[in-house]
């Protein structure tokens, strides 16, 4: 592709390849042909950007919430000029259709919007004092230089989303981004340069995962980690940030339950829960997987979900008309082949989907398993991919057991008309998100995380900002 740049380091505000040339190649997932490279950067070129950092954060730090705040907003200002151009790299690198990739580049701009009004209102407060000769004050503060880590399923909006919230506090941000999305999360960055973002605000690098985040995280510069990612590349990585007292955000695994009760909406139901599953190929971290359907209404409601996913338009995201893209990369062919491998040994049936589509790309069926039983991987581990699991419950209580069986606890659904079933599903679900009666809708505005293996902390919200802030109590009295 004549229009996919190769992507560089960026260090100090200047675009460089890695001190020893090395490169990784990029792979378009809708041919499996190369369209580029990207500079893999080693030790060298991560304490050049860890002494940037440093002296990015010194700048930003004393730079005036006005003023960050009217930094932000001119990147976002660019960021939606460009969209039409990212969002095209984005589809070329990841895969999904270029109406979502430009979506996601236009929320992201959003997101940024958002986080750049907030840097006004990161306030502290007066306390009434017992002395009254002495004034106590509590002082927010950015917490240091950031280290990020994010994934290859939302190269701008994974980024954006850590982003918005550290440099609205003051904080510096050294991102590792995807090697196999390497461009689109380059050109989000460019805006903030272009914009007039202070030299070592920003820091962007590739290369190997393991080797970047284990010199990182235990650094000295590094004062913040925030992760989003695998629970067992989250707990690893975790663990190191504790052992060197870094402060943390995990936004990790997910593996949603869909409940639709008996008097829910089936036609909606399938609308909405169809339309978030099938979304950028089911690789979401939101993504609804667990189906537990009224056993009234399961036969409908699979019929009607069946017939939606045999709508869909498999193809290149850049063709006119494609509605589900490839998936990103060959491992999670493999996984999907035995997922649905796993199932049908359990005795699970596929009703529709079920296998690859062609021999070039990384295309997958969209596809339902049914009457799936409980010991079956799908229903146990998150599919990442275009498969939904359907199985059906007599009462409300046993669905609710269910959805809080695993581990995970980020996001779930429910489908229902009844008020007092969502007081129960509200109060009960043990997860950070709950949708009722429409598809995932998640908004800078409001919390984005998990509990339990899930993650903790916020990628949303005013509650987001608190992870890059110090608090500091200070107490005055005068002579």
């Amino acid at each position: 592709m004549a229009d996919y740049p190769n992507t560089l380091l960026l260090i100090d505000n200047e675009w460089r390849e890695a001190k020893g040339g090395a490169r990784i190649d990029v792979v378009n997932p809708a041919t499996g042909q190369k369209i580029g490279q990207v500079a893999h950067a080693k030790r060298e070129d991560l304490d050049l950007a860890l002494a940037a950092a440093q002296r990015g954060f010194e700048t930003w730090r004393d730079t005036s919430a006005h003023e960050r705040c009217a930094v932000m907003r001119r990147a976002a200002a660019l960021l939606r000029e460009r969209a039409d151009s990212v969002a095209r790299l984005l589809t070329q690198e990841q895969g999904k259709p270029l109406a979502e990739a430009r979506g996601e580049v236009l929320a992201g701009a959003e997101i940024i919007d958002w986080f750049a009004n907030e840097a006004l209102r990161v306030y502290g407060r007066i306390v009434p004092s017992r002395n009254p000769l002495a004034q106590q004050l509590v002082i927010k503060e950015p917490v240091g230089p950031v280290a990020a880590f994010t994934p290859w399923n939302f190269p701008v909006n994974q980024v954006v989303r850590k982003l918005g919230a550290a440099l609205a506090t003051g904080c510096s941000f050294l991102v590792k981004a995807p090697e196999e999305t390497p461009a689109s999360p380059a050109a989000l960055l460019n805006c903030f340069v272009d914009a007039g973002i202070p030299k070592g605000v920003l820091g962007l690098v590739f290369g190997s995962p393991a080797e970047i985040s284990s010199y990182l995280i235990p650094h000295p510069v590094i004062r913040k980690v925030t992760f989003t990612g695998s629970t067992p590349v989250g707990k690893e990585l975790a663990a190191l940030a504790g052992l060197h007292m870094k402060r943390v955000t995990m936004e990790l695994g997910g593996h949603a339950p869909v409940i639709v009760a008996e008097d829910a909406d089936v036609e909606l139901a399938v609308k909405a829960s169809g339309g978030a599953k099938f979304r950028n190929a089911g690789q979401v971290c939101i993504s609804p997987t667990r189906f537990l359907v009224h056993k009234s209404i399961k036969a409908a409601f699979e019929q009607a979900f069946v017939a939606h996913a045999e709508k869909l338009k498999l193809g290149d995201g850049l063709t006119e008309g494609t509605t589900l893209g490839p998936l990103a990369n060959d491992r999670r062919l493999l996984a999907m082949d035995k997922i649905v491998k796993n199932a049908s040994e359990k005795g699970a049936r596929i009703a529709t989907g079920g296998a690859r589509i062609g021999g070039a790309g990384n295309f997958f069926a969209p596809t339902i398993l049914t009457d799936v039983p409980l010991d079956a991987d799908i229903f146990n581990e998150e599919p990442f991919g275009p498969i939904a699991a359907i199985r059906s419950f007599e009462t409300l209580d046993e669905a609710i057991r269910e959805a809080n069986r695993l581990p995970f606890g980020l996001s779930a659904y429910g489908f229902t008309k009844s008020i007092k079933t969502v007081h129960e599903l509200s109060r009960r679900l043990e997860v950070g998100m709950l949708w009722v009666n429409q598809p995932a809708t998640p908004s800078a505005e409001l919390p984005f995380g998990g509990v339990k293996d899930s993650g903790y902390g916020s990628e949303g919200g005013p509650e987001a900002l608190e992870a890059y802030l110090v608090t500091k109590a200070v107490s005055v009295v005068g002579v």
